[in-house]
């Protein structure tokens, strides 16, 4: 993203563009990587991640293990999970919500509540029908030959033990992930 700024120097006007350098993730289920950004430019990536059984795409319901298309934020941190480390998402979307209400997955009062939730930057709804709980995690106990072969989480994106430690450097709450 760039931001313009009018910046007023001895009573002239400059107009000045600076890159936006926050850090973020490209999760690509395709080649299922996840890129670390800062700006437009890569600085790391991990390869061999694993994504919902389902597949990626628009998820329809809870339960269907697909991994969500779309832009979220990390809405919270779980240091003690039984995967190791989950950095959870704000799924669902107000995109999501928004296709949800008209193809009738969700109501509105769901739909404005998760509206709501992202209006204030919190954590929308996690037990709608179209599911959540959606993050980005580790193995914790799993296997990771079975990690190596196949996609296996209910919708989530797994790396194993030593990579989510790793990635944790680069994520706090509010960092952006965007699932294409």
């Amino acid at each position: 993203m760039l931001r313009i700024y009018l910046l007023l120097f001895c009573g002239f006007f400059f107009l000045s563009v600076f890159a936006d350098n926050k850090i973020w993730l490209l999760v690509d289920t395709s080649a299922l990587t996840i890129e670390v950004k800062k700006g437009n430019k890569t600085l790391e990536t991990l390869n061999d991640i694993a994504i919902g059984r389902g597949g990626a795409g628009l998820k329809t319901h809870r339960g269907d293990n697909i991994t969500p298309f779309g832009s979220y934020r990390i809405g919270w941190v779980g240091e003690r999970s039984s995967y190791r480390k989950f950095f959870g998402l704000t799924y669902p979307s107000v995109e999501d919500a928004q296709n949800a209400l008209v193809e009738g997955i969700i109501d509105q009062a769901t739909y404005n509540n998760i509206v709501t939730a992202h209006r204030y930057h919190q954590t929308p709804p996690q037990n709608t029908p179209l599911g959540g709980r959606i993050g980005i995690h580790g193995l914790g106990r799993a296997d990771e030959e079975v990690h190596k072969t196949m996609n296996w989480t209910h919708g989530c994106i797994a790396l194993t033990n030593r990579q989510i430690d790793h990635l944790s450097q680069w994520l706090d709450k509010g960092t952006i992930v965007k699932i294409k």
